[in-house]
């Protein structure tokens, strides 16, 4: 069986919301980090008239999830649902393919160490 890595780099404030829906998909574990970063607005805010001349950093959380392929489709769409509203900085959804997983107490692999 196939393994997947969805990124998901979204703002601060979708963690808790997306957290529980993540669960309820049935994903088993998350790793989360507080980043830094912009997009092709270059940090420009919303309510900013100017696009920034100079790239400005924002806060961000980035959740890295591994889950097995033929439950990307789903998952991915469940997420976009969850982050969506329609405005600047609702974020990126990156996935990736896996060649293994290893889970170093038990020596586990595939499938068997998430």
């Amino acid at each position: 069986m196939s393994l997947s890595k969805i990124e998901i780099i979204t703002g601060m404030s979708k963690l808790s919301n997306l957290k529980a829906a993540l669960s309820k998909a049935g994903v088993r574990g998350m790793t989360v980090m507080q980043v830094l970063g912009c997009g092709v607005e270059k940090g420009t805010r919303e309510y900013e008239v100017d696009e920034a001349s100079e790239m400005e950093l924002l806060p961000k959380q980035q959740i890295n999830i591994i889950v097995e392929t033929e439950h990307i489709k789903e998952i991915v769409e469940m997420v976009k649902q969850e982050l969506y509203t329609g405005h600047i900085g609702d974020g990126k959804i990156f996935v990736y393919g896996i060649d293994n997983v290893i889970r170093v107490r038990t020596g586990d692999e595939g499938v068997d160490a998430l």
